[in-house]
Order: structure tokens, then sequence, then C-alpha cells
């Protein structure tokens, strides 16, 4: 890929760079700024340099969010920041003339265009004429057909961003493991998780499959998972990733009742079920001790451990076997890639993002690269 460093010129070129700006926000606030701390380098590489940057992105998924509380945040961390409530039109167009070398403007969420998500030309064509050149930057979108993806690139000079450069080296890297090689991916939907469970099995000495992901596991290896959430998925194409020898289920699950779903003591209620002790009207909502004391066993060994998703319900407080494993991690000699949003959350909040070797940005994005080897973002940079 051509990166920013082989653009030809700097000073005082509109660069339009889709970076990636898709952060909490609560009460019109940014709760975690992670993403833009990772945004920060391709940002001052332009602007060191004399440009005029002008970034997209996209906020949420219906396309009602602002992005001036982000645009906000982002001038706390690096100086020269403006914001522009339009993506297109008058306004925008005199906000970048108004831009001065080294300065920085955002503009409105894309997604309050449908343009954006149908990636049609026009708007795709639209966007690309606020700049001189094109710099794609969020990786975490990158398997998206919408037209600040693959759209842009057929209108504009476009290079990769520092970011996503370092997105493809070091994922590229998990793609040739140093063995032993452990791959833990949790999360749900069998379906969109098959094509890299089958790359990393071929890959990697251990996959674990963990979270609501391991209840289509668990019932097609004959267990009762009670009122778990499963996906509708092809039972026999369970079965056949199962039999691999190298796959790994729980051997043990934090489960409630089903009718304390709603209870607000909901965890002291929770027990500990060994495989084959989960009942009919049980929710399975974390992973045991002992499922937990397995992958910390493989993860002392592994020279390269990867992985993606949280293995519980985080959200209502089922933390144990995330946070084991992001432990055992952190203590382990072996080059460690994670991603995913709820999983880097989690880390951070335990502190040890640090003592991971790569972080990646993209949830799904990451899991596609695996799978594949590319993305349609990145294979447009190249066409």
């Amino acid at each position: 890929m051509r990166t920013v460093r082989d653009i030809p010129v700097y000073e005082n070129i509109p660069v339009l760079v889709r970076a990636a700006l898709n952060v909490p926000v609560a009460s019109h606030t940014v709760v975690n700024d992670y993403r833009l701390r990772r945004a920060l380098p391709t940002i001052q590489y332009l602007t060191q340099r004399g440009a005029r940057v002008i970034l997209i992105s996209h906020i949420g998924e219906q396309g009602t969010e602002t992005l001036e509380p982000v645009a906000r945040a982002l001038g706390r961390l690096i100086p020269y920041v403006s914001f522009c409530p339009d993506t297109l039109g008058p306004n925008a167009r005199a906000a970048i003339r108004g831009l001065t070398p080294g300065k920085i403007l955002v503009l409105e969420n894309l997604r309050r265009n449908r343009g954006e998500r149908d990636n049609t030309a026009s708007f795709a064509r639209d966007v690309a004429a606020l700049g001189d050149v094109f710099v794609q930057d969020s990786f975490d979108t990158c398997h998206r057909p919408h037209a600040s993806i693959i759209g842009i690139p057929a209108f504009l000079p476009s290079y990769a961003g520092l970011l996503l450069e370092e997105e493809v080296q070091e994922l590229s890297r998990a793609l040739s493991p140093a063995h032993p090689a452990l791959a833990v991916i949790a999360g749900a939907k069998f379906n969109t998780k098959e094509p890299v469970l089958l790359r990393l099995l071929g890959d990697y000495d251990r996959v674990f499959v963990g979270g609501a992901l391991a209840n289509d596991f668990l019932k097609a290896d004959g267990q009762e998972v009670g009122k778990s959430l499963v996906s509708i998925a092809d039972q026999e194409k369970v079965k056949n990733v199962l039999r691999n020898p190298k796959l790994l289920i729980p051997v043990d699950s934090r489960v409630v009742d089903a009718r304390a779903l709603k209870e607000a003591n909901m965890r002291e209620t929770a027990r500990i079920a060994a495989a084959g002790q989960i009942e009919p009207t049980d929710v399975i909502l974390d992973h045991g001790p002992g499922t937990s004391a397995l992958l910390a066993d493989h993860a002392a060994r592994a020279k390269t451990i990867l992985w993606n998703g949280p293995l519980g319900m985080y959200e209502k407080g089922f933390v144990d076997a995330t946070d084991a494993l992001a432990r055992a991690i952190a203590s382990s000699k072996a080059f460690s890639i994670v991603g995913g949003g709820d999983t880097i959350a989690a880390i951070e909040k335990l502190g040890l993002l640090p003592r991971f070797s790569f972080v990646s940005t993209g949830g799904g994005a990451m899991l596609d690269f695996l799978a594949k080897g590319s993305l349609p973002g990145i294979d447009a940079l190249n066409r």
C-alpha cells in the first residue's frame, strides 16, 4: 500500500482523512477516547507538514448522532481542531477554505447521508471533491462497502494512514504465528465467525470459542444449554468445526435460573455448572473457573495469543472469565494481539492494556482480515 509517507506534496494541501472517530458518547461527552488517541499519529504527521486536514467519520449506527462532542474531545488532545455541522454543502466548503496549514476540521457524521451506506457514486464524488488527497486510516470500518471506504478512492489519489498501516502489519503477523499459538474467539453468531475459525484452526495450535458463540458448540456437543442465547446456524457446520481436535470449548459455566434474570442480585444467585450439569431453565452468562484455569495454562505456554471478544455477559457484571483471561495473557511472555471494543474496554479497566503487544482498533474488521487476509477498504487503496 502507498502510505501518507508517499504523498508528494503536503504544504497547504486539503487532505481528506477517513478517521476512526466512532467513540462512545454519553450526555454529549466522550467517555472513552482510546480510538481518538490512536488516530493522532496520522493527523499529526500531516499537520506537522503543513497540510490542511479534513476529518470524516461516522458515529453510531443510525446516523442520528453528532460528531460535535468528538471534535471537542479531539481538541483536548491536539490543538487547532474545529467542527462543521455539515458534511457537504456551502458551509462545509467555506469551513475548508478557511483552514490554514496545520489546522484540522471535523465534518459532521457521514451516515446522516444515505449515500454513505449505499456507496452511491454521487455521494463519494461530492465528498472526494472536498480534498486533493484521500487518506484511509479507519481500519475498524474497512470491512464495510461504504462510500468513505471503497467509493472515494475511485476519485482521489489515495493512501493508507499510519494506523491502517500498523494494523495490516501486525495482523499479518498474526496469520503466521510463532508456536505454540492460542486463539480466543468470542461473541455470538456462528455464521459470521465460521470463516475466521476455519482459518485459525489451520494456523493455530489451539482455538477456544467463548461467549455466546460457545453455546452453539455446547449444544452441538449434545450438552444442555437451557435458555441460553444460541444462533440460528447449520448444526452440521458447527459439528464439523467441533470435530477439529484443535478446538477448545468451555468445561464449566456460570449460570442463573432464567426466572432470576431481571433480579438486582442476579450475580449473587449465579452458580457454577460443570459440563452436563446445566438445567433446562438455566441461562449461561459466563465461563467458570475451570475454563479460566484451562485458558491460563494454554496462555502460559503460548508464544502467540490472539483474542477477540469478551467471554461473558460483560455489560451485566459477569466479568470473571474475561478479567481472568486478560490477566493470564498480560502475565504471559507471548506476542499478544487483542481486538474488539468491549474487550479493549475490559482490559483498559484493569490497567493492563500496555501489557499487550498489539491492540487492534477493529472488532469485525479484525476478524474479517484474519479470515481473508485483506478488506474491501484495503483493496480499494491498492486499486
